[in-house]
């Protein structure tokens, strides 16, 4: 049996999850989000917890089984949490600084890379 397929998902304050059909919607605080459920797999939303079930023991069953809940349960956390990209660097005299608009780079090279930071980047 799938591993990832049988994990529960337990839903946070606020985040809603419905069957529609051949989908499942989240609903959160940052949105709504929907997947596609794949012939065979079920899903039960009882008492703040999602569980998916499959029909058969096919391996194809026994993959998306563990797909669906992993894309499931990437949608509650992108409802709650949101998208978030975080920069690490690593290594001794490499550095980031932002001036202006952009982010100027000394990554080892003989001259610093210049990025631009694209709109609606959130800088902490």
């Amino acid at each position: 049996m799938s591993r990832i397929g049988k994990k529960e998902i337990s839903l946070p304050k606020g985040v809603e999850v419905k069957k529609d059909g051949n989908a499942v919607t989240v609903k959160g605080p940052k949105g709504t989000l929907t997947t596609a459920l794949v012939e065979g797999i079920d899903v039960k939303v009882a008492n703040n917890v999602v569980q998916f079930t499959r029909s058969d023991e096919e391996g194809k069953s026994k993959a998306f089984h563990g797909l669906v809940r992993a894309l499931v349960a990437n949608n509650v956390r992108g409802v709650t949490e949101g998208f978030k990209k975080e920069l690490d660097i690593v290594g001794v005299g490499y550095r980031a600084e932002v001036k202006g608009k952009e982010v100027v780079f000394q990554l080892g090279y003989s001259h610093p890379v210049r990025f631009a930071i694209p709109k609606g980047t959130i800088l902490s």
